[in-house]
């Protein structure tokens, strides 16, 4: 009883069941009676539960789109059993999940639904928009809420173990010692100088290092293309809509329009039973409605009183409405009140309630010249997507009947483009870092052959077809061009090698025990001293921090040192001095919070890392990756 209460007070929710039983006859209709006649491949079953190629096509498709950039060099292979691992270890949490009894309420799953950015306009849901979107990722409305559901009851599993994880003072201590310690420590610099100069750097090394090091000095294969771009968007300006056309059009959207309130509300339920009676309800009821007229809270007196525990946990709310939601009763006291006023008792077929109207929106129809550009487009869409349509057909056509792109040009009017040069790495505009077209300029087919490419898709509505213009094979640049830029490479090494033995002389002599101080007074260096040094300290070479802190800690108040070179080219000679513990009386209540917030996290990962992994060698899983009837297809 009271569970239709609550499923019908979803005011919102009400209007997408209706949008989407609309939208299912239209989009899902026949695919989704058809779709039981259809066998697809399997790739993997995991406790008898299979996983189809469907399935591991969708999921490598998702793993594509989250690494982004250039696919051309990702192995496919690689790819696909990825993200079979993935599939594998959601349907094992899925079912542990059910198996631990845990499942998500459709109150749960409806709001998500409703809070889901890409479902809504303007911050507001939208139905249509929803169940398109939808339609786009694959999806009738029934998977899609039960894609939803397991993934929620995944996370609620995943949660389970987050949430099991504690830490005691005594751990804190421990990695406070070691997180917040700091360190006592100096360091000299050999940077590279002209320890050099003066020294012939000879023309047999830099032939030598020519010949050893040619790949150095190749200059990249390169091209330019030209092409020809079809753009829906400029279509758009061939295709005319009348005014008297978008008034008419406004006019029928106007007529279809039923300006509709939205209004929230709370309520107290008390449900008459077998133990009460409507009047007494009533009775009850009237005594708590003086309360709230002298102050109390209505959230509070819900606890208190309310026989809808859900919603009394939400402070008595039960949603909003369009006036079709709750009980006929109930929707007439709303309409009466303001903002913030709560009716007298009103009883239904569920018991007695004091309600409250805690929100009230309209929505009014825009005016024409709000939405005529709207219109004006939506009525051009489609004869501007048959041309378009009909336009890269023969884009397709010609681009196979010819062999250069002047006959394209001239039949669909479309200039032919030129591009910068570029490398197999991509150019610098948006065509030439395309994957697809640097793939299609670099091919055998076009570079050897001279054809035109293929028709080349950039997104929905733009496609092209290119043709190679220039191309310059990789060379190697003539020694006598790169002569002075390998005597500079070999004048660098040999600065490194001076500078480093200069560091190693002064560290022999400090383990000595012997004094370095001439040798420091002759290259013109000087400690840089650094005392309580963190981990994260800032100003300071991350190099020369991360040394300090690699180092054990002195042996019997003797210093400790160490030597190593930067990476660029400099010698540093380290001499650590003190290591002082960290304690947790150091830090502040935040710091605290977040080191046992750190750790807590660290520990249930561990956990849910454990357990996943016990699932899996515990369940039955076999994988016939090679059987998949779909292997040869790409992956975009």
């Amino acid at each position: 009883m009271l569970q239709k209460i609550r499923d019908n007070s979803q005011g919102m929710v009400a209007k997408v069941i209706i949008g989407f039983i609309i939208a299912i006859m239209a989009l899902f209709g026949v695919e989704s009676i058809m779709s039981g006649f259809i066998t697809n491949p399997t790739v993997a079953e995991v406790n008898g539960v299979e996983i189809t190629e469907p399935e591991l096509a969708a999921s490598v498709q998702n793993l594509v789109a989250s690494i982004g950039g250039d696919i051309a060099n990702l192995d496919e292979n690689l790819l696909r059993q990825v993200a079979l691992n993935q599939i594998i270890e959601d349907r094992l949490l899925l079912q542990a999940a059910r198996d631990a009894s845990m499942s998500i309420s459709n109150d749960a799953i409806d709001r998500q639904i409703i809070n889901t950015e890409q479902f809504q306009v303007g911050g507001v849901f939208n139905a249509d928009l929803a169940v398109r979107t939808m339609a786009t990722q694959g999806f009738t409305v029934q998977s899609y809420r039960t894609a939803l559901a397991d993934q929620m009851v995944v996370g609620q599993l995943a949660n389970t173990y987050a949430a099991s994880s504690f830490v005691t003072e005594s751990e804190l201590e421990r990695i406070a010692a070691l997180s917040s310690q700091t360190r006592d420590f100096r360091f000299l610099s050999v940077t590279l100088g002209n320890r050099t100069s003066g020294e012939p750097i000879a023309p047999e090394q830099i032939d030598a290092y020519y010949q050893n090091n040619q790949s150095q000095f190749m200059l990249e294969e390169e091209l330019s293309i030209d092409y020809v771009l079809l753009d829906k968007s400029t279509i758009f300006t061939e295709v005319e809509v009348s005014d008297a056309d978008v008034q008419a059009q406004y006019e029928t959207e106007r007529e279809a329009f039923s300006s509709a309130s939205q209004r929230r509300a709370s309520h107290i339920l008390l449900e008459v039973n077998a133990t009460r009676t409507e009047d007494a309800a009533l009775s009850e009821a009237a005594a708590l409605k003086a309360r709230l007229d002298q102050g109390e809270d209505f959230g509070a007196l819900a606890l208190e009183a309310s026989s809808d525990t859900v919603s009394a946990a939400a402070g008595g709310d039960i949603g909003y409405s369009d006036g079709t939601a709750f009980p006929p009763e109930l929707e007439a006291a709303l309409a009466a009140l303001e903002v913030g006023q709560i009716a007298d008792p009103v009883v239904t077929e569920f018991g007695v309630h004091i309600v409250k109207l805690t929100e009230f929106d309209v929505n009014e129809f825009p005016s024409l010249e709000e939405v005529s550009d709207r219109i004006r487009r939506d009525l051009s869409s489609a004869e501007v997507d048959q041309l378009y349509f009909s336009r890269l057909e023969t884009l397709a056509n010609l681009a196979f009947e010819t062999s250069d792109l002047q006959e394209l040009s001239e039949e669909l009017s479309l200039p032919i483009q030129q591009s910068e040069t570029f490398t197999r790495a991509g150019g610098s505009s948006e065509i030439t870092t395309n994957s697809n077209v640097i793939a299609a300029a670099f091919s055998e087919e076009l570079l050897v052959d001279g054809n035109n490419s293929e028709v080349i898709e950039l997104g929905d509505s733009r496609a092209l077809v290119l043709n190679v213009r220039e191309h310059t094979e990789a060379t190697l640049r003539p020694l006598d061009e790169v002569r002075g830029e390998i005597a500079a490479i070999l004048r660098t090494e040999l600065e490194r090698e001076r500078a480093q033995a200069v560091g190693e002389e002064i560290l022999a002599a400090l383990r000595a025990g012997n004094s370095a101080d001439a040798l420091i007074a002759a290259n013109e260096l000087q400690w840089i001293e650094q005392r309580n040094a963190a981990r994260d300290q800032t100003g300071l070479n991350g190099e020369v921090l991360q040394s300090a802190f690699s180092m054990s800690a002195p042996a019997d108040n003797a210093p400790a040192y160490e030597g190593f070179a930067l990476n660029n080219g400099t010698y540093v000679v380290l001499e650590l001095l003190g290591v002082n513990r960290g304690s947790l009386e150091q830090m502040d209540d935040a710091a605290r919070q977040t080191l046992a917030n750190g750790f807590i996290e660290r520990e249930g990962r561990a956990a849910f890392d454990a357990f996943l992994a016990n699932t899996r060698n515990n369940a039955d899983i076999t994988e016939n990756l090679s059987a998949s009837a779909f292997n040869d297809q790409p992956l975009l």
